[in-house]
């Protein structure tokens, strides 16, 4: 096996024979074929290390003498084949892309000598291509993404140079190609370069929102397009601003995809250690969106379809205020929104009213077998309502307090029965014992209804607990259920 520096003094030879053909308007297979042993070449580590600066001078000769003649074939009547040209292009980008692989001094040597501006005017330039040299202007289009995304990894300098020259046209263009693996590289490409810095230029510079919401829209259409998720998810996430500007821009279906977005991220954190990247402020955003549109999810009485999609943005809505306020430290804040927790029990109260008014989906139903079929997405509203009451309550004598006033211990008993359009009301009824615990106001209220009548205790039952008096002391303490 030949020394490095053999095979780099071999390269650099067999480079410049290429640059000097092209410079003759050659582009044959034969020059493609050279290109393709250089890249083979560097996936050595030992070439890659060895790499002198003239053999990246010579590429960025041959990779500008492509975009010579990409522009040439835009200015001319004449239709020729670019094909060679594209796959010349490519070839190239294929070596760059491997001579960057966990190497910053080659990675700083082609940004030294503006490959990034080359490679960015050659893909603004191929999507037009694609409509006469369709196969070889893709691939040329892919590779250039993929060297941008390895000159980036692990070279800030790289990744600013990147962003400089490419937000956010660029990456609007990139990211809307109808190339699915395109589109893939891309959001690997925005998703390296990003940091907190960019995030908030995004919010300064004109497009720089319109990307945001391209990457919320490409998460709808393309759900298994992991870097975009993890876009929204580890960046756009810790800035409230840029999540409220871009809420006020998408439609509801793109509303509902960012809100699933948060409600995953929510629950990741809760599972471990890691304290969640949603922001205060962004929470209080939330809530607040909750509160203003709550009423809406009553529409669903009347609408079988359930396809009303403001009715599934507070729904969504509810489900992040029920992950946020179980056992999250970071937002327990939010129990001192008194207005939240009125709005919940109040609504509450409308949808068990609407549930008897008529027959409904917020009925409760005890034929469970037709429960099976039902993919509603009303079906457990009540039960996330009762759930978040409870949370709201933990800990929380003012608010405890103020369900009291709201009648909401009734209410809440009246909730806590076997219910098939909310299946695990019973286990959320657990937690709504907050509402009562260490209470003796509520305690004594609940002990009252039962001696007028006006309720008992088979739903504190059902949930295992039962209420006793004792010396004048009202106690709550858990029971053997029936079997």
């Amino acid at each position: 096996m030949a020394a490095p520096c053999v095979v780099m003094s071999e390269l650099v030879v067999k480079l410049n024979k290429v640059a000097e053909s092209l410079k003759l308007g050659d582009f044959d297979q034969s020059n493609v074929m050279i290109l393709q042993n250089v890249t083979k070449s560097f996936r050595e580590p030992s070439c890659r290390a060895s790499a002198v600066k003239a053999v990246f001078q010579t590429l960025l000769q041959i990779l500008s003498r492509s975009l010579d003649e990409i522009h040439a074939f835009y200015r001319e009547d004449n239709r020729r084949s670019l094909d060679t040209c594209l796959q010349l292009t490519s070839e190239c980008f294929r070596c760059q892309r491997n001579a960057c692989v966990q190497c910053a001094r080659n990675q700083c040597l082609m940004r030294d000598l503006g490959f990034i501006d080359v490679t960015t005017r050659i893909l603004q330039l191929l999507p037009r291509l694609q409509l006469v040299q369709t196969d070889s202007a893709l691939e040329a289009f892919r590779c250039g993404i993929q060297f941008l995304g390895n000159l980036a990894v692990g070279n800030q300098d790289c990744k600013d140079d990147i962003w400089k020259h490419t937000f956010p046209d660029t990456f609007l263009n990139l990211l809307d190609h109808s190339d699915e693996k395109a589109v893939a590289y891309a959001s690997m490409v925005l998703f390296t370069c990003l940091d907190g810095e960019k995030v908030g230029e995004m919010l300064l510079i004109e497009g720089g929102l319109a990307v945001a919401v391209r990457l919320i829209r490409l998460c709808r259409k393309q759900p298994e397009l992991d870097w975009a998720v993890l876009i929204v998810t580890q960046h756009f996430l810790k800035c409230a601003e840029l999540v409220e500007k871009m809420y006020a821009k998408l439609n509801n279906q793109e509303r509902i995809t960012l809100l699933e977005l948060i409600t995953a991220e929510l629950g990741e954190a809760g599972v471990g250690t890691q304290e969640s990247a949603v922001p205060v402020r962004l929470a209080e955003f939330l809530a607040s969106c909750f509160q203003d549109k709550c009423k809406v999810v009553l529409t669903l009485a009347s609408d079988s379809s359930a396809a009303n999609e403001e009715a599934l943005i507070v729904i969504r809505l509810l489900d992040i205020l029920c992950e946020m306020t179980s056992d999250q430290k970071k937002f327990t804040f939010l129990q001192s929104f008194s207005e939240l927790l009125k709005t919940t029990v109040e609504l509450l109260k409308e949808v068990h009213l609407t549930g008897k008014e008529s027959k409904n989906i917020f009925t409760p139903t005890h034929n469970f077998s037709e429960m099976e079929t039902v993919s509603h997405p009303a079906v457990g509203f009540k039960a996330r309502l009762i759930r978040l009451t409870g949370n709201l309550c933990h800990n929380n004598k003012e608010n405890q307090n103020k369900v009291r006033e709201l009648d909401g211990i009734a209410l809440i008993l009246d909730n806590c029965s076997l219910d098939g359009n909310n299946p695990c009301i019973l286990q959320k009824g657990n937690i709504c014992l907050n509402v009562l615990e260490q209470n003796k106001q509520n305690q004594e209220i609940l002990m009252a209804m039962e001696r007028r009548g006006m309720a008992d205790d088979s739903a504190l039952r059902e949930m295992g607990f039962g209420v006793e008096e004792r010396d004048g002391q009202l106690l709550l303490k858990p029971i053997k259920k029936d079997t």
